[in-house]
Parts: structure tokens; C-alpha cells; sequence
């Protein structure tokens, strides 16, 4: 079971909804060939509101992440795309459901 995790949360700014959701969407293939990252979604949570959620079996792939490709083009793009900067929380997970468990 993974029992690290992130969770991202990000405001888009007015009119920046469409691109933000681009942006998460084209994300996806950098999260495929993290090999330390086991789950990324990339979530939206009210018209506005948006989040990344992505688990680990180890701290050495959260931390990884934190310092690869998707977070550093999140940074890149925060001031153009997001309202607020994004708001990361580490996370340990206490119990999950898997496929096939």
C-alpha cells in the first residue's frame, strides 16, 4: 500500500478556468514516466477550484516529484494561471481500497 501522498490545491484566476484545465490535462504524460509516483490525478472541485492528488510507496518518490517536471512547470505557470500560489500538502495515507484488494 502507498502510504505517502499530495495533495495540490489551486485556485484558478477569472477567466484562466479552460487553461488551467488544459494545463492538468497535458501533465498526465509527465506523471506516467515518473516511475516513484504510483497514482496522479489532476481533480476539479467547483468552477474555479482545482486540485492534483498523487500517491507513493516511498518518500524518496514524493520528494521526486516535488522537484520534477510537473511541479516545476506548475511554479512556472502559477502567476499567469492561478489566483492564489498552489497550496501543497504532504499527506500520509492511513488506509486505502485498491483494485483488486
Amino acid at each position: 500500500m502507498d502510504r505517502f501522498a499530495l495533495l495540490a490545491l489551486l485556485e484558478a484566476k477569472p477567466g484562466k478556468e479552460k487553461e488551467v484545465e488544459e494545463f492538468l490535462k497535458s501533465a498526465q504524460p509527465l506523471a506516467v514516466r515518473e516511475a516513484g509516483t504510483s497514482t496522479w490525478y489532476a481533480i476539479k472541485l467547483g468552477p474555479n477550484k482545482f486540485g492534483i492528488f498523487d500517491t507513493f510507496k516511498d518518500e524518496a518518490g514524493r520528494n521526486a516529484h516535488l522537484t520534477g517536471d510537473i511541479a516545476k512547470a506548475l511554479f512556472a505557470k502559477a502567476e499567469e494561471l492561478f489566483s492564489t500560489a498552489p497550496q501543497v500538502e504532504k499527506a500520509e495515507i492511513l488506509a486505502s481500497k485498491a483494485p483488486g484488494a
